[in-house]
């Protein structure tokens, strides 16, 4: 696809997937909205890509405020008068036992990484069917496919990322409107290393950022509804659901002993 002065949103753009996202979007000459809570972190991000992108904006928006991202959507189409690219990214882990989470703490995760995928997603949608073009990318998680001891929550605001997705997918058919869920590993990030440990194996389980905004390009032009990060991991999600008896004993075991290790 020719990204050269397409209209890219992208969610959680100040730091990780989300950075790496706007700086290989750039380079292709598109036109970048970073999106996030941290106006100094994006305005960091912003110079990084400028070199690049002839045209940029910054907008400061809670994801998980319906308030913010209406008012950030004007600001975007106001401006740009169409939007080309969705990428809802934003999102947050906190790892810990159910019963050691504050109800509140499972409550935000849900607020920020389901609820603000479908608040950005309506804020756009109804252009995008206008412009009879445009494509959403949901930056999930294989999380969506596997849930693991410590990381229920999170997983549960994938499940349900997933299980959206795949409903509006089939709703958007024959509407020049695309959809295309982007599942990734693993991330290499400091929260990794602080959940398993820095280690020669943790590094080896995990991918980078730049691998997953590599995955988001070819998701904004794809007609699939699911991406695998990296594609070997859905040989995984294949035996987990065809033999769960087998398989889910299998990662309990091994995650179970991951939480007890890092308790």
């Amino acid at each position: 696809m020719n990204f050269k002065n397409k209209v890219v949103v992208i969610t959680g753009a100040s730091s990780g997937i989300g950075e790496a996202a706007a700086l290989k979007f750039s380079k292709k000459g598109a036109k970048i909205v970073l999106v996030a809570r941290r106006k100094d972190k994006l305005l960091e991000v912003e110079n990084k890509i400028k070199k690049f992108s002839q045209s940029t904006l910054v907008c400061q928006c809670d994801v998980s405020n319906k308030e913010e991202v209406d008012l950030m959507s004007k600001i975007v189409l106001d401006k740009f008068g169409r939007i080309d690219i969705l990428v809802n990214n934003a999102g947050f882990i906190i790892y810990g036992q159910v019963n050691q989470l504050l109800t509140e703490q499972i409550i935000s995760q849900m607020e920020t990484n389901y609820f603000g995928m479908i608040y950005c997603t309506k804020a756009f949608l109804h252009k995008m069917l206008e412009q009879h073009s445009g494509h959403i990318v949901n930056v999930a998680s294989v999380g969506a496919s596997f849930s693991i001891p410590g990381f229920a929550s999170y997983c549960a605001t994938k499940y349900a990322m997933l299980g959206f997705s795949e409903g509006l997918y089939h709703e958007l058919v024959g509407t020049g409107v695309g959809l295309t869920v982007v599942s990734p590993f693993f991330v290499r990030t400091p929260l990794l290393d602080n959940i398993f440990h820095p280690s020669k194996s943790s590094t080896n389980m995990s991918i980078s950022s730049e691998t997953v905004a590599k995955a988001i390009l070819k998701a904004s032009n794809s007609p699939r509804l699911e991406i695998v990060v990296p594609s070997i991991v859905r040989v995984g999600i294949w035996f987990k659901q065809t033999f769960p008896f087998l398989i889910n004993p299998i990662i309990g075991s091994i995650f179970r002993k991951k939480l007890t290790k890092r308790d």
